[in-house]
């Protein structure tokens, strides 16, 4: 497989700083192998914003929700078409989404407190309404609209710039396939343990080995091999599984989206379908 495009991984957060930005693995493949060329840090929104505006052609796999639950949306009497429900969402204050959503939760009993996409089983990933450990429901509140504002192309959601793609990644999907429930990061450094880097590398080590079910190697250098394993946080790793991920996406009909996709939803890329 040849593929020529430029590919991206982008590690998400909701506030952005110094020393917490948005983490973006840049790289391109050909023949099964993916080459990462670097991993950029953007501090701010603007940054990320700038660089979504780079032209095609790219396709990039982003850690964070595109889309909310339909049971949710429904409940909520919210609108029922993705556009004018991100419009919608994103005009709220966070204040308003954590009130609403808790609201939502403490209606309903134990063990089924939140609504869940199509993809949350499949992909194991937290339902996107959670505003708390971790709060993608605010990373969707602050993603989504960069993407639209930037013009970019979500294929069963929203038309775009066909040449820039963005797709829903999710590094712990990966991850796990590769070392189960082991840990491998942590933001807290009294939590940045030995097992923790050995899990780091250990992730890294059976990327390069190709051991994972998308049938592509990584390639990287000895010192970006270094830097991966040395970033406790596991934002650049986190990068780099979201960009094996496209690389996957990019060589797949359809981007690898099930035909069955709620496009009110949305899915994560990667996940099995039925």
């Amino acid at each position: 497989m040849t593929n020529t495009m430029l590919l991206a991984g982008i590690d998400f957060t909701s506030r952005p700083t110094r020393r917490k930005p948005i983490t973006v693995a840049l790289g391109a493949l050909e023949h099964g192998v993916l080459r990462l060329a670097r991993v950029e840090a953007h501090d701010s929104f603007e940054g990320l914003s700038a660089w979504l505006r780079t032209p095609g052609p790219w396709l990039a796999a982003c850690d964070f929700p595109f889309g909310l639950p339909r049971e949710l949306v429904e409940s909520l009497g919210w609108p029922l078409e993705w556009l004018p429900l991100m419009r919608h969402y994103t005009a709220l204050s966070r204040e308003e989404i954590r009130n609403t959503f808790a609201a939502f939760c403490d209606a309903r009993p134990v063990g089924a407190k939140f609504a869940h996409r199509a993809c949350d089983a499949p992909a194991g990933s937290s339902p996107s309404m959670k505003w708390v450990n971790p709060p993608v429901a605010y990373m969707l509140h602050a993603g989504v609209p960069l993407l639209i504002d930037a013009g970019v192309s979500m294929p069963g959601l929203h038309g775009g710039d066909a040449q820039r793609v963005a797709l829903e990644g999710y590094p712990g999907l990966l991850a796990r396939e590769l070392i189960g429930s082991r840990s491998y990061k942590s933001d807290d450094k009294l939590k940045q343990t030995p097992e923790r880097l050995i899990a780091r590398k250990d992730v890294l080590e059976a990327l390069e080995q190709g051991r994972t079910r998308l049938g592509l190697r990584l390639r990287v250098s000895h010192a970006q091999r270094d830097a991966l394993v040395a970033d406790a946080s596991g934002d650049a790793l986190d990068a780099v599984l979201c960009l094996m991920q496209a690389a996957w996406a990019s060589g797949q009909p359809a981007y690898g989206m099930p035909g069955s996709m709620d496009a009110l939803e949305g899915w994560i890329v990667t996940a099995p379908a039925g």
